[in-house]
């Protein structure tokens, strides 16, 4: 049986003064366990969402009316405060679930063999858009949930979701180049779709902040827009979304593309679907807290999707000398004069 090694004085404060090197000369995580650390980051980066909705739908964004302390005196909820304490604090305390899923992702990163320093980049990116937006939910709650405020709280989520899922999909190529699968003409139309997804994100946050859910039982501002023409601006959107994962899964087709981003964008134009029939049931319905809480979580889902299309344009295969160049580049991109 191999004996454990003693931990010396110098082992100490060398762990003490880079604690990721000392861990990544000691542990060398497999390939799998890397993605699972990635993929546990992006899910908890969806669930955040989730429950940071329910916060929301539940009036309990003030639930715990000040910040970085649930009260001026307890840092915790109080049995006094009741339901909406209790939600807004385990909503408070799932960031630190979140934090300790990116910080295992950056050790699994930091630790793989050979050490890819733009991996372990993307899990700090993931670690400063937390700390940022633990800070602005702060701010959320110190303002007393101004919309314009809740509304950036959720782009940064969004940002989060975009690097998690750039990161889970890393850990799963090379660092060679990347080779792009398909001509420029197809790649242009991918970041217009790229672009309308942004937009209509955006524009969802503008729904959210002008809507009925303000997030509180007691009077909060919204914003000073027409709710309905919002939402049918919001629909309009939604609707060239589709119109245009339509048109890729179209164009892939004709052009014989690999099968990555035909499957890709087969399941974003189901997601898409989805995502509408809930958008217009909820419409009609009154907006129900359910169905707003479910739209939420399709719009993480979507746009970790739409990432998902964009990501699966290129390959980056392991350097290996004896692997050719892909064939789909010459057939797909247009011959120069």
């Amino acid at each position: 049986m191999e004996r454990v090694p003693k931990l010396t004085r110098a082992d100490a404060v060398a762990a003490l003064r880079n604690p990721l090197a000392f861990i990544a000369e000691r542990w060398t995580p497999t390939p799998r366990t890397v993605q699972r650390a990635a993929l546990t980051a992006l899910v908890m980066s969806v669930v955040i969402v989730v429950t940071g909705g329910a916060v929301r739908l539940t009036g309990s964004g003030l639930g715990c009316p000040t910040w970085p302390k649930c009260t001026d005196d307890s840092l915790t909820a109080t049995s006094a405060m009741g339901f909406h304490g209790a939600i807004e604090f385990g909503n408070r305390m799932l960031t630190y679930v979140l934090c300790a899923a990116v910080g295992w992702a950056i050790i699994a990163a930091r630790s793989e063999k050979p050490y890819r320093r733009s991996l372990t980049r993307l899990g700090w990116a993931q670690f400063w858009i937390v700390m940022s937006n633990a800070v602005l939910g702060g701010i959320v709650v110190l303002v007393g949930l101004n919309p314009y405020t809740v509304a950036a709280h959720f782009v940064a989520t969004s940002a989060l979701i975009a690097v998690a899922a750039v990161m889970w999909q890393r850990t799963r190529e090379g660092d060679t180049a990347p080779r792009p699968l398909v001509g420029k003409a197809v790649q242009q139309l991918v970041w217009f779709l790229v672009g309308a997804s942004v937009l209509l994100i955006l524009v969802g946050t503008v729904v959210t902040g002008a809507g009925p859910h303000a997030g509180d039982s007691s009077e909060v501002e919204r914003m000073p827009l027409d709710w309905e023409t919002v939402s049918k601006v919001h629909a309009v959107l939604a609707w060239i979304v589709v119109s245009l994962t339509f048109a890729l899964w179209f164009v892939l087709k004709a052009v014989d593309a690999p099968k990555g981003p035909v499957r890709r964008t087969r399941e974003l134009f189901l997601i898409l679907l989805c995502q509408g029939l809930i958008g217009y049931v909820q419409y009609f319905t009154d907006l129900p807290e359910a169905l707003v809480g479910l739209h939420m979580f399709g719009s993480a889902v979507m746009w970790i999707w739409v990432l998902r299309v964009l990501l699966s344009l290129r390959e980056r295969p392991d350097a290996d000398p004896e692997i050719p160049a892909p064939a789909h580049r010459d057939r797909l991109e247009p011959a120069s004069n």
